[in-house]
Formats: C-alpha cells, sequence, structure tokens
C-alpha cells in the first residue's frame, strides 16, 4: 500500500500537478492609456514577468486583459506599467518617465486618447 501512495505521489510530480499550494491565478481588465504599438510592446513588456501569465493590451479600447498569479498583486502590476510612462486609471506615470516617451506615444497631450 505504502508502494501505491509513492508512485501516486511520482506520478503526479512528474505530470507537473501540484498538489499542495497551488497558485490561484487571478484575471482581470484594465484601462492603460497610450496611442501605438510601441505603447503595447511597452505596457506588455512590463508585465512580462513571471507571475503575470498573461498580458494583452488594445490600443483602440486601451483596455489590458492580465491573468497573474496571487503571488503579485494588483497594484503591484499598475506601478509596473507606470514605471514604464503609462497611466492607468488610478495610478499615475511619474512626469519624467512619461517626458521620455516618444511623441507618438504621448497620450496625456492628446484628449481624445485619455
Amino acid at each position: 500500500m505504502k508502494a501505491v501512495k509513492i508512485y501516486t505521489l511520482v506520478v503526479l510530480t512528474l505530470l507537473g500537478i501540484n498538489v499542495i499550494g497551488q497558485e490561484k491565478i487571478n484575471e482581470t481588465n484594465i484601462k492603460v492609456f497610450g496611442n501605438c504599438n510601441m505603447c503595447q510592446e511597452r505596457i506588455e513588456g512590463a508585465l512580462d514577468i513571471e507571475e503575470v501569465k498573461f498580458a494583452k493590451w488594445d490600443k483602440k479600447s486601451k483596455n489590458l486583459k492580465i491573468a497573474y498569479s496571487d503571488a503579485i498583486s494588483l497594484d503591484s502590476l499598475k506601478q509596473r506599467i507606470a514605471a514604464v510612462g503609462h497611466d492607468t486609471e488610478d495610478v499615475t506615470a511619474p512626469d519624467s518617465v512619461y517626458a521620455k516617451l516618444p511623441m507618438c506615444c504621448m497620450f496625456r497631450d492628446n484628449p481624445k486618447t485619455h
């Protein structure tokens, strides 16, 4: 009987099934301001970390769809986005970072994009 339990544990481990402490995946949408494909690369690139399983920004709707583990907070993800120059609805990028964006990415200067 002990051999069966050990065998089962080995098989589950080899299959990558984490029986103890499975991480929870959260999914949400947030508004992130930007204008172009370079903005999209920058926004999605800011979230290219292990804790983020999926990040896709739509430049027309300004909607960012994110799937992330509970090992990181949504606020932390918004801070990462702001750190590369993009505002969310409740976290504003530092002016010094925003000022360094290419001209085509200056979403604050175009009232239609913000």
